[in-house]
């Protein structure tokens, strides 16, 4: 079978998936387009600011639509939140005080994320005497709710931690569904605390985000779905007033708040990111179901399976040899519409314990929603790779992807 045969095989057996990506695309678009006609957004919305940042009504309003998108009572959407990891700080640092515990129900967090919580000596979490404890998943990659139910009854804790996406770890995403059983039980349990949801990838993935069901507040980055590969930096914390005002302390000043910011660019193309976000989301998921059957049919395992429709937009195949995975991750590259010459090589990235190639030619720099691949060197041979602007260029980059592996493997 050659590689465009395998290709139409595989659209076909995933019409199904398509149709019920379009429609969740259609739910989520409507629901964002009510937000800017309800909040009355206009051109005065994309003016610069400068200074302080007083009296910006651009900064405000963004927040409030993304709020409503969202389900939430509130936002901060701004780009001096300059990655996911970095929103994931500023809220964790705005509601957690010295000595007080939080509890991560969805097994270990992403590299990035764990010198924020055990650095030595950098400013983290575990420096200010906050104790981040970590209940493992199952065996089948789920919420072990016997050992959150134990950790809960023996400890009190200020936050419960869900990341939402797999990370380096060879599970699937978590549902909306999922994350809200797992709201409904820890409260269950007694937890009267914050509920705080790692929401990156996962934006508009699903009809209803984690505020929506019981997440008290969440973050996310801009530079990947809900900027739709158009904000140029950025992110966001959403959720209930009290957290997200906390948050907007941590982000400027205890004293200030949510009352200064000022961007001397405008906000046009976080609003219309924003806007097009829906449409791009599931763009990039039709794209890495096609990418992730075609290479399931060759014999790679994938994470989530091919057969059901993935809950974020990130992929983790599982390859055989070091050799596969790096041909992997530089075919990716060379279908990028930028840096497309580049051959790539595994690198000491910030924040990751091991060597990382990392595939990213994108318009703007590691943006998670253009179609992008990265993975540490290291056993399991595992890629994992997200995003996609448009599925035509996942359907280029898929043809390119196999007739690199199959020449690879002669």
């Amino acid at each position: 079978m050659n590689v465009e045969e395998r290709i139409e095989k595989a659209e076909k057996k995933l019409q199904e998936a398509f149709g019920a990506i379009d429609k969740i695309a259609l739910k989520n678009q409507e629901k964002v387009l009510n937000a800017f006609r309800e909040e009355r957004i206009a051109l005065r919305h994309f003016a610069p600011s400068s200074g302080y940042g007083y009296g910006d009504e651009g900064k405000e309003v963004l927040g409030k639509v993304y709020a409503r998108a969202f389900g939430a009572k509130r936002a901060i959407v701004s780009p001096a939140l300059l990655s996911g990891t970095h929103a994931l700080t500023v809220a964790l640092f705005g509601v957690l005080r010295p000595k007080e515990r939080v509890l991560c129900i969805t097994g270990v967090p992403y590299d990035t994320i764990r010198g924020v919580i055990w650095g030595k000596g950098n400013g983290s979490l575990s420096d200010f005497g906050i104790t981040f404890d970590v209940t493992l998943l199952n065996a089948k990659g789920k919420v072990d709710f016997a050992a959150v139910k134990e950790a809960l009854a023996a400890k009190e804790y200020r936050m419960v931690y869900i990341q939402r996406s797999r990370g380096y770890e060879l599970r699937d995403a978590f549902t909306v569904a999922e994350i809200s059983e797992m709201c409904k039980f820890v409260r269950s349990c007694g937890f009267r605390g914050c509920i705080f949801a790692d929401n990156c990838y996962g934006e508009f993935a699903e009809e209803k985000e984690p505020t929506e069901v019981g997440v008290d507040l969440m973050a996310g980055s801009l530079i990947k779905n809900p900027g739709g590969g158009i904000a140029p930096t950025g992110g966001y914390i959403a959720g209930k007033n009290k957290y997200v005002e906390q948050a907007e302390y941590r982000l400027t000043a205890p004293s200030v708040g949510g009352e200064v910011g000022s961007y001397a660019y405008g906000y046009q193309q976080l609003y219309q990111g924003f806007f097009l976000a829906p449409h791009t989301v599931a763009q990039a998921l039709k794209g890495g179901l096609l990418i992730g059957a075609c290479l399931q049919d060759l014999g790679y395992v994938n994470f989530p399976s091919a057969n059901k429709v993935p809950a974020d937009i990130t992929r983790a195949v599982r390859f055989h040899t070091e050799k596969q995975l790096t041909d992997f991750i530089q075919s990716v590259q060379e279908c990028s519409p930028i840096d497309s010459y580049v051959k790539l090589e595994a690198w000491d990235m910030p924040g990751y314990d091991c060597k990382v190639i990392m595939a990213a030619g994108c318009f703007v720099q590691g943006a998670s929603i253009e179609l992008s691949a990265d993975a540490p060197i290291r056993k399991p041979y595992t890629a994992y790779f997200q995003g996609g602007l448009t599925y035509e260029h996942c359907k280029i980059a898929c043809r390119h992807i196999l007739r690199k592996l199959v020449s690879g493997n002669k």
